[in-house]
């Protein structure tokens, strides 16, 4: 039988000692400060639109919305550029699909986007096709007006310099806007649009749409006169259309150009041929030289907005309607704004 002999204390407490010092040479030291709080997630920043909404423009009597685009740049006397949208489209849609904020930026000029609500369309086209929708001083067309006159007053714009652009219904809504008030524009660009007064109810703007109307040049012309007898200051006119164009019929762009020969008092024959990035298009000058009505058929081109390839940075391919190519309308018509005719 084995008798068990107690250890003394000091050899236990030894033997503790060392074991404490083995495991603290195996544990890394740690700095000793209080745990952290969790971070608290920051809320994200609200991204601020580019095209900023005006509200009180005016009465309003088309019950439009007004967009702008103002960059630094833009001082005292800038250009101001009036874009419409087509159908199935927003004003910000087209302005990312077009490039048109970035050549603003870039140019220091003001633009200015009206934009049609579902409540007077549902496929949020113009209605350029009533009467009663592009009158003189009434309905979408006084709106637009109205727009036009506050962004002047309000950004100092050079009246001598404002400038329309439209595509589709947004082309025939800026046909009348250039019929009616030509004297407010220094040029306009109508992009698979259609002469004014071509349709007076919906029925007949399909019909219009689809292959055209059967009227001689003097008879377009009549219906400018009818709102405007006297075209004291005459805007340029640069109609732009697709030659595979399957919803506008490319016949609208041959009547507007009709239309606007006849007003301006110039022979068809007389026009110039000229190049525009590899595309033919021609010009018609006014006895001065300075030019008056521009006409590019672009080959090969559906209905929609021409716009520069991907590598372009002003513009955004893959938007409903902006076909990407070789040449760009808005990049054309900034040029005319640059040189500031």
């Amino acid at each position: 039988m084995r008798l068990k002999i107690p250890m003394p204390l000091s050899f236990i407490l030894g033997q503790q000692k060392k074991l404490q010092k083995k495991i603290l040479k195996a544990i890394p030291s740690l700095p000793l400060v209080a745990p952290a709080r969790p971070a608290r997630p920051r809320k994200p920043r609200a991204v601020r639109a580019r095209l900023q909404e005006v509200t009180g423009f005016g009465t309003n009597p088309g019950h439009l919305r007004m967009l702008e685009y103002v960059p630094p740049k833009a001082g005292k006397g800038a250009p101001l550029v009036v874009v419409l949208h087509g159908c199935l489209q927003s004003a910000d849609d087209f302005d990312k699909g077009s490039g048109w904020s970035a050549l603003a930026r870039d140019g220091g000029f003001v633009l200015l986007y009206p934009e049609q609500r579902k409540s007077n369309n549902p496929n949020l086209c113009f209605n350029w096709f009533r009467p009663s929708a592009v009158a003189r001083d009434r309905g979408e067309l006084m709106s637009v007006r109205q727009m036009i006159d506050n962004a002047c007053a309000r950004h100092h714009v050079d009246k001598k310099r404002i400038y329309v652009q439209g595509l589709s219904a947004g082309g025939a809504m800026a046909s009348a806007l250039l019929a009616t008030y030509p004297e407010l524009f220094a040029a306009g660009q109508i992009v698979a649009g259609l002469p004014f007064g071509a349709a007076r109810d919906a029925m007949s703007a399909l019909s219009v749409m689809n292959s055209g109307v059967n009227r001689s040049a003097r008879e377009w012309g009549d219906l400018v006169r009818a709102v405007t007898p006297e075209v004291k200051k005459k805007p340029v006119i640069s109609i732009w259309h697709g030659t595979a164009d399957r919803v506008v019929s490319v016949a609208n762009a041959r009547a507007t150009l009709a239309q606007w020969l006849d007003v301006y008092g110039l022979d068809e024959a007389d026009g110039k041929a000229v190049t525009i990035k590899g595309q033919e298009a021609w010009v018609w000058h006014d006895a001065a030289g300075k030019p008056l009505i521009e006409f590019c058929l672009i080959d090969g081109l559906g209905h929609g907005l021409p716009i520069m390839s991907k590598r372009s940075a002003t513009a955004k391919a893959g938007m409903p309607y902006m076909l990407e190519g070789a040449i760009s309308a808005p990049t054309h018509m900034n040029r005319t704004i640059l040189a500031g005719r």
